[in-house]
């Protein structure tokens, strides 16, 4: 049986599992699909379209699938969906999707902390951290264990791969491959994330190879096209075939090496095709 303070204003289409705690002043729009053993401080507020799973604590007055900060949006059915066992701290806003249909995805046992910002559209995967003020604009990705520290601001479009760390007060407007340690206006790589690498479990041969394959990509006279055809002829663990999916398949570009910032990775690659 959950326990609803009476001052929370939860519409009678709202579905509601087992076991929640539900505070002063939380609002729960129609149709919200919330499972079992949530617990949900005062003042917040989750909009229509929104699924949250179960075991999440969402912390004083954030706001859950409000409709995007888009000028595109056209007032469309749009979904909001959250897994479990996240952690959303005070005053976090996300934002459901834009297009009709479309959602906002957030996996399962996320940290976001005060003031975050997930905007419409954006794929957020587990074990994520976003520190105080990091915002995420539209349409961004963020693969697993990744930590984006405080005031970090991503550009639209923009990916960020798994086990990445990115220092406080960056600018990134290109993608970041898994595994970098990344900072600066604009961002650029500076190395292999080695302290995630080592909390994360990897062995001291995997993360060997992780260096290995970041110094072909960032840190040879190789273009990029060169450095994928040796990394796929040459790297078997899952960590560099990741990495390579990941370089292949970016849209913006991936960001620069540190000290080459004029003359970034996108541009290169350009020139040789």
């Amino acid at each position: 049986m959950s326990t609803i303070h009476p001052t929370a204003i939860i519409h009678p289409k709202a579905v509601l599992g087992d076991n929640n705690h539900i505070g002063p002043n939380v609002i729960i729009e129609e149709g919200v699909k919330i499972g079992s053993n949530n617990k949900i401080w005062q003042g917040v507020f989750i909009a229509k379209g929104t699924e949250i799973g179960e075991r999440n604590h969402i912390h004083m007055h954030a706001v859950i699938g409000h409709e995007p900060q888009d000028l595109a949006f056209k007032n469309e059915t749009t979904f909001t969906k959250i897994g479990s066992d996240n952690v959303i701290r005070e005053f976090v806003t996300i934002h459901r999707g834009t297009k009709e249909g479309t959602a906002t995805v957030i996996g399962d046992h996320n940290f976001f902390m005060a003031y975050a910002h997930i905007a419409h559209n954006c794929k957020v995967g587990n074990h994520v951290i976003l520190v105080n003020n990091a915002s995420l604009t539209g349409y961004c990705e963020v693969e697993d264990y990744a930590f984006l520290s405080g005031f970090v601001g991503l550009h639209q479009f923009t990916k960020i791969g798994s086990y990445v760390i990115v220092s406080a007060l960056s600018a990134v407007n290109k993608d970041v491959p898994p595994f970098m340690l990344c900072g600066g206006r604009p961002a650029v790589v500076q190395g292999i994330n080695v302290i995630g690498l080592r909390r994360g479990g990897f062995d001291a041969a995997t993360r060997d190879e992780i260096k290995r394959a970041y110094k072909i990509l960032y840190r040879s006279d190789l273009n990029v096209s060169q450095a994928l055809e040796i990394l796929e002829r040459d790297f078997q663990t899952p960590q560099v075939k990741h990495l390579v999916h990941f370089v292949k398949s970016s849209e913006r570009g991936i960001s620069a090496a540190q000290g080459d910032e004029e003359e970034t990775l996108l541009s290169r690659k350009r020139s040789a095709e």
